[in-house]
């Protein structure tokens, strides 16, 4: 018999008009089909941005003159550097680059001027954080950019050659090798999308089969029920990252520069966090599938609005806010921190906090919400 036969048999039209009542009546899958696909494609389509604008810049202007300020403007104008203050010593400069608090620093030194004076090609240096790859190569464009243009009006003016030169220098990525970058960020990203979608639909698959309401009417406590249903996933999160960082180093050869003992120690907020998101979805969700929707809906914004592949000064400030609603866009701080820059707690406390903060609220929400179902 064809398709054509059948679909014209008598049998086929109940079926069909049962099923769209069925899909009617469970209408959070419906929605989630329907508006997941169109909220992600606005996000995302408005959010990310390839070409880095405006990267953080501290100013060391140790010359302190008319021509290096200047010089100053000029890279300022170019749009790939947006200057966001001056730093006294090379002490602070180091320690803003650390931080995350800047991305590229300006380093006049103070022979600047009088080497023009003195006819000689002056000397000018650009630091950037080249653990972004991407960020790097805007800033390194920039640099090379703001540098000929200055060099040129300065040359038309003294009518002789190029007086000046500007000097990238890339640190903790020298090489701008993009598995640097990404290894570290990989860490983050498989223990996010592993925890909220794993334990999300473990929670329901036991409440589907029935076997959640047996374990509540047990001896046991339900605190001691909800730590039994977590605790593992926790320590397969530290396997999974064991895993990553290993074949990191061996077949990448990403650096381990920092302390993996504070590393892990910071990674408990994150799992932890993770963790209570994915027992708040299997509070939502009625069955499997709408836990692994909702906890697929959590995978892009993850990907794409937080740093792991894109850099988020190349978003808009909309996208950005988003992506501090996320607790791996702290993580990823503190993963490459720790690895790439080397840096220990007293760099990384601010990441720290705030994760500790999503961690606390997200198991108080969702621990209170799981109750409440068992209620």
């Amino acid at each position: 018999m064809t398709l054509l036969a059948r679909l014209r048999g008598v049998a086929f039209w109940p079926m069909l008009r049962k099923e769209f009542i069925q899909m009617r009546r469970d209408r959070l899958t419906l929605g989630m089909m329907v508006g997941i696909p169109a909220i992600q494609l606005v996000l995302f389509g408005y959010a990310i941005r390839t070409e880095v604008r405006n990267l953080p810049t501290v100013v060391l202007d140790e010359s302190r003159t008319a021509e290096s300020r200047a010089l100053v403007d000029v890279m300022a104008n170019t749009r790939n550097f947006a200057i966001i203050g001056a730093v006294g010593s090379r002490a602070e400069l180091e320690d803003r680059l650390k931080r995350g608090d800047a991305s590229a620093a300006v380093v006049i030194p103070p022979s600047f001027d009088t080497e023009l004076k003195r006819g000689r090609t002056a000397m000018a240096q650009v630091i950037v954080d080249a653990a972004d790859p991407m960020a790097s190569a805007a800033a390194i464009s920039g640099a090379s950019l703001a540098g000929a243009a200055r060099s040129a009006e300065m040359a038309a003016a003294a009518g002789r050659d190029p007086p000046l030169e500007v000097r990238v220098r890339p640190w903790y990525n020298p090489a701008l090798r993009s598995s640097t970058y990404i290894v570290p960020g990989i860490v983050g990203v498989l223990l996010s999308l592993t925890m909220i979608i794993i334990t999300s639909m473990a929670i329901v698959r036991e409440r589907e089969r029935g076997t959640l309401e047996q374990l509540v009417v047990t001896p046991i406590d339900r605190t001691s029920l909800m730590l039994g249903k977590i605790v593992p996933f926790a320590l397969v999160g530290y396997v999974q990252m064991t895993v990553v960082l290993l074949l990191g180093k061996l077949l990448f050869d990403v650096p381990i520069r920092g302390s993996l003992a504070v590393l892990y120690a910071i990674t408990l907020a994150f799992i932890t966090a993770n963790l209570a998101f994915g027992l708040l979805i299997s509070t939502l969700a009625r069955n499997q599938v709408q836990a692994m929707q909702l906890g697929f809906f959590t995978l892009l914004p993850n990907i794409l609005l937080t740093g792991f592949m894109f850099p988020r000064a190349a978003m808009p400030e909309a996208a950005q806010w988003l992506g501090l609603a996320m607790p791996l866009t702290y993580f990823l701080e503190v993963l490459r921190g720790v690895l790439l820059k080397g840096v220990g707690f007293e760099y990384l406390w601010r990441d720290t906090a705030i994760l500790v903060a999503f961690a606390i609220v997200l198991v108080t929400v969702s621990v209170g919400r799981f109750r409440k179902t068992l209620e």
